[in-house]
C-alpha cells in the first residue's frame, strides 16, 4: 500500500508543486511548451534506445548467450519511456536517467546488485564424505562469489557392465526368457 500511495498521491503532488514553481519562473505558456518539447524528445529517445536494446537482445540470443542484462536494459527503457511521457519535470528527470545509455547502465548494475540473490550451493562433494547441503558462504574465488575452486572438481568412477547373452541362457530356470523377461523366439 505505501508504494501505491507514493505513486498515486505523493508523486503527482510533487509534480504539481514543481510545475507551479517553473510556471511562476517562466510563465504558463513557456512551461507548457517545455513539457510538450520534453515529451517529444523523450519519445524520440525511447524509440532509438528501445531499438538498440532490442538489437542487443537479439544479438545475445543469436550468440546463445543468456540475455539477462539486455532484458534489464529493455525494461529500463520501457519504464523510462513511460515516465518521460508522463507530464512533469521530476518524472521526466527519472525517465531520462532510465533511458540514456550511461545512466541506464549504472541503474542496471544497481538493480542487478539489489535484486540478484546470493548464490547458494545446494550440494558439495567432499573427498571423504557424501553430499551435504551448504550455504555458499565459504571463500570466494573465481567468477562466482561464495564458490571454491575445489567445488568445481567432481570425482566419479565410470563402471561399464557388459553382459554376454550366452551367460544369460545358462543361468538356470529363466533360460527361456529374454532380457526383458519375455519368451525368446
Amino acid at each position: 500500500m505505501p508504494l501505491l500511495l507514493l505513486a498515486f498521491v505523493v508523486v503527482p503532488l510533487v509534480e504539481l508543486a514543481v510545475i507551479g514553481q517553473v510556471s511562476d519562473w517562466l510563465g504558463l505558456p513557456w512551461t507548457l511548451a517545455l513539457l510538450l518539447i520534453d515529451s517529444l524528445v523523450g519519445a524520440v529517445l525511447v524509440k532509438r534506445e528501445g531499438a538498440r536494446a532490442w538489437v542487443a537482445f537479439r544479438d545475445a540470443l543469436s550468440a546463445a548467450r543468456w540475455p539477462g542484462d539486455e532484458v534489464a536494459q529493455g525494461a529500463l527503457v520501457l519504464v523510462g519511456g513511460a515516465l518521460l511521457l508522463t507530464p512533469g519535470f521530476v518524472t521526466d528527470a527519472v525517465g531520462l536517467a532510465a533511458v540514456l545509455p550511461p545512466t541506464r547502465a549504472v541503474l542496471s548494475r544497481l538493480l542487478r546488485a539489489r535484486l540478484t540473490p546470493a548464490p547458494v550451493k545446494l550440494f558439495r562433494t567432499a573427498a571423504g564424505g557424501g553430499q551435504r547441503p551448504t550455504s555458499g558462504s565459504s571463500g570466494a574465488s573465481g567468477r562466482f562469489p561464495g564458490r571454491n575452486r575445489d567445488d568445481d572438481v567432481l570425482d566419479v568412477e565410470v563402471v561399464s557392465v557388459e553382459r554376454d547373452v550366452r551367460d544369460d541362457r545358462s543361468a538356470g530356470p529363466d533360460a527361456s526368457s529374454g532380457p526383458r523377461g519375455g519368451p525368446k523366439g
